[in-house]
């Protein structure tokens, strides 16, 4: 039964006698369930905030079980701290919100897979069972111009997992590859080109990643220019890769010249060396809306012998290194102890399965989302902004241009549309529940409607309104 109202204190009485006990509101059905879905400690925790407002005389006796209820729900007594947020700013791969929004095929197989699941179980047998075969098969079947594929935890391992590999075949046996890395000795080196020693985000660079691996870097050519000679001076006893890194999150423009995969797979069969292409954002295959972006697709067939991506960038999906090429060299990778530490989850598998499988995902919707879309996505959030606020600030509906983000094409733009507010609204949206992030250009807030749905829209409002209301009550 609901926590009963208290009896009004008689005169002269103290209030606070009456402030409901916090076994009687863990009693209380809407408590108790709450109790039940995300934990006493927490619930528990909410009740005490609801009735130390009551006994500072900011909230009724009788309002503390409505207010528990309500605290339980924000996201400082939540069981997770993230918070869910509102992506306003025209960038589709925004990596602080958390790289690629999920199809909802994908959401679905990540609930289906968060209980007991067949992830290492073969039912004909009643065995083990291959783990990943069903993302892996998902993966050949976007690209069938590999051989073999595996999944890791993200792009990162995936590179690492090849290198460390591949480069330690010169030594006597993985034994021997493994001993050498950890006496602190290379077991081998990899080719990379000067213009492709790339820093990542958070400040971590690929060389150092690299080299982290017991595997030493030689560097080939210049910054701008490395042809294709530069790579077969540079190769000997030792070399156990060439590797490729597409510079991902910028442009080297003007006077520049790279050997193509083609010339590099050449050279690397020549010398009976593997090529490895890391192409980073995760385009299986060419898509002519983005025609300077590499895809799988296309290294493996000019010669790649394997290729490694990521999984939650242009591909759409969850967090995930993809490594896709020869047979015996996934082989290789998957039987390298490296590959127990890098192994995807089976959450991610099951999103990746879902996201290959099921329908497009939502970062190809929103970076093809048409101008006319756009348009009237904005139109609509400034008629209902300026319904809610009145003329208590200018609403106004502006050109914007996005960006795909994540480090994928750097240099093409998104055109599109953006209500724009005062600048002032941009931090404040950020407080709010749920959190709205847009951007703040030229003293203006800018909301993005590119990564916005149309049912979000009511939520942008309410937010906006919200943050009215707050900055009304500062100035």
């Amino acid at each position: 039964m609901p926590v009963a109202a208290a009896e009004p204190p008689a005169a002269g009485e103290d209030p606070r006698r009456h402030i409901p006990r916090t076994d009687q509101l863990l009693a209380d059905p809407a408590l108790a369930s709450l109790a039940e879905r995300h934990g006493p400690a927490l619930v528990k925790a909410a009740i005490g905030a609801a009735q130390e407002q009551a006994r500072r005389a900011d909230l009724a006796p009788h309002a503390v079980r409505d207010r528990a209820v309500e605290l339980a729900h924000t996201p400082e007594f939540a069981p997770s701290s993230q918070r869910v947020a509102l992506n306003a700013t025209g960038i589709v791969v925004h990596t602080n919100l958390g790289r690629a929004p999920l199809s909802a095929a994908a959401l679905d197989a990540v609930t289906a897979a968060a209980g007991y699941v067949d992830l290492e179980f073969d039912v004909a047998t009643g065995g083990r069972g291959i783990r990943g075969r069903g993302a892996n098969a998902a993966v050949l079947a976007g690209c069938p111009a590999a051989q073999a594929a595996l999944v890791v935890n993200n792009g990162a391992a995936a590179l690492s997992l090849a290198v460390t590999a591949l480069a330690g075949r010169m030594a006597s046996g993985m034994a021997g590859a493994m001993a050498g890395a950890m006496a602190g000795g290379a077991t081998g080196t990899v080719l990379v080109s000067r213009g492709e020693m790339v820093e990542i985000g958070d400040g971590f660079r690929l060389p150092d990643l690299i080299e982290a691996t017991g595997v030493r870097i030689v560097e080939v050519g210049t910054t701008n220019r490395t042809r294709r000679s530069d790579y077969e001076a540079a190769l000997g006893p030792g070399v156990g890769a060439i590797l490729k890194i597409h510079p991902s999150n910028f442009v080297v423009a003007g006077f520049t010249a790279q050997a193509s995969v083609a010339e590099l797979a050449e050279v690397a069969r020549s010398h009976d060396v593997p090529l490895v292409v890391d192409i980073g954002s995760g385009l299986l295959a060419a898509d002519p809306a983005l025609p300077d972006e590499p895809d799988a697709t296309s290294a493996l067939q000019a010669g790649a012998d394997l290729v490694t991506c990521s999984g939650d960038k242009l591909l759409g999906g969850p967090q995930a290194g993809l490594i896709l090429g020869r047979a015996d060299l996934v082989q290789r990778l998957r039987r390298h102890p490296l590959h127990r530490a890098f192994r995807a989850d089976k959450l991610a598998l099951a999103a990746l399965e879902a996201t290959l499988r099921g329908p497009e995902p939502p970062v190809t919707t929103y970076r093809r989302r048409s101008g006319t879309e756009l348009r009237r996505l904005a139109e609509v959030l400034a008629a209902e902004v300026s319904a809610r606020v009145g003329d208590r600030i200018p609403v106004r509906i502006v050109p914007a241009e996005g960006r795909i983000g994540g480090g994928g094409a750097p240099g093409v733009p998104l055109p599109g549309w953006a209500v724009a507010l005062p600048a002032d609204y941009g931090p404040e949206l950020r407080r709010g529940d749920p959190l709205v992030v847009a951007r703040v250009v030229d003293g203006y807030c800018l909301l993005d409607c590119r990564c916005l749905e149309q049912a979000q829209l009511p939520q942008v409002v309410e937010a906006v309104a919200a943050a009215e209301r707050r900055l009304g009550a500062d100035r």
